[in-house]
């Protein structure tokens, strides 16, 4: 087992370029540097720094060897973090960390025995899986992801999507709307990378998916830009509830677009159980949909009649192409 305070010293050297830098970054003397590195090399029998008069310069395996090097000091960091602290690194896609995980993450942190911190972290659905992907979370909750041997993962929650207009648009009063119509609308597009462009391709198949207009990389733009007249988009209806009950957008309900989001884990080590946040999500069960949309504005005419779908559409996240 290579010996981490060795390895931290490699490391500041071959990022300083120096003993005398990486000593002064580590807050060590120059000699314990030195004598650092002079053990790990004879620990795995090769010369990691050239030394000259003119300075130091890693070998070409130190340079090779340097990932391994700083992912094996990551690692011995978050064992020691999960020997001492009680802190859970729970990653989020933006539009579920901003508008469904936190009251989960709120009931977590205060309904419950022993239990630590959660480190919520919420990024683009990519960078979440990045992260994920890399150890540097613990779980994570996405609006899309791809199966991997080291990791499990469950459907948490199906997230209804709905067309928001302005109130004075001409379909502010459709009541919902149908995908034939729907791909006729040119859309105002999100947050890059959150699927919804896969989604879309799936549901309209043959009929293509609607065009798309300017591109706003947020939920909170899309909204401020079909409030201001500037078109239409497709949300989470989680992502509008405010807006909806103070009649500053309108929802309407989509029949069959929904996106069914995923709670996602590293797979414990021999029968452990999985984290303790994602075991309160998974007890909670957040596999049924929201509270039913027409308590936030509902709003039906023949356009959609009968239609019980119409009238159910729960939450919403913006979704991004």
């Amino acid at each position: 087992m290579l010996n981490p305070v060795w390895l931290k010293s490699l490391v500041a050297i071959v990022q300083t370029g120096s003993f005398q830098s990486a000593a002064r970054a580590l807050g060590l003397a120059q000699p314990t540097v030195s004598q650092h590195l002079q053990k790990l090399e004879e620990q795995v029998g090769v010369t990691l720094v050239q030394r000259s008069r003119r300075g130091c310069q890693p070998t070409t395996r130190a340079l090779a060897f340097m990932p391994h090097a700083t992912a094996l000091l990551d690692m011995h960091a978050r064992a020691l973090e999960a020997l001492h602290g009680n802190s859970e690194r729970v990653g989020a896609s933006s539009n579920i960390g901003t508008y469904l995980l936190q009251p989960f993450v709120r009931s977590y942190l205060t309904t419950a025995n022993e239990r630590g911190e959660v480190d919520l972290r919420i990024a683009a659905n990519p960078d979440v899986a990045d992260q994920l992907l890399a150890g540097q979370l613990d779980a994570a909750i996405m609006e899309w992801w791809l199966p991997h041997p080291d990791f499990e993962y469950s459907l948490w929650r199906v997230e209804p999507l709905v067309l928001i207009v302005s109130p004075d648009h001409p379909l502010a009063e459709a009541g919902c709307i149908e995908r034939d119509r729907l791909v006729d609308l040119p859309m105002l597009g999100g947050e890059p990378g959150s699927g919804t462009g896969r989604l879309l391709t799936e549901y309209f198949g043959e009929l293509g998916v609607p065009r798309s207009g300017m591109q706003l990389g947020s939920t909170e733009a899309v909204k401020q830009a079909v409030r201001a007249g500037l078109g239409v988009s497709l949300v989470m209806a989680s992502a509008v509830q405010d807006e909806v009950r103070s009649g500053a957008l309108v929802a309407l309900p989509i029949p069959g677009l929904e996106k069914r989001l995923q709670l996602i884990w590293r797979k414990p080590p021999g029968n452990l159980h999985p984290p303790g946040f994602v075991r309160h999500l998974l007890a909670g069960c957040c596999l049924s949909r929201p509270a039913a949309f027409g308590q936030l504005r509902p709003v039906v005419t023949t356009a959609c009649i009968g239609q019980a779908a119409c009238n159910r559409v729960g939450n919403t996240n913006a979704i991004a192409w």
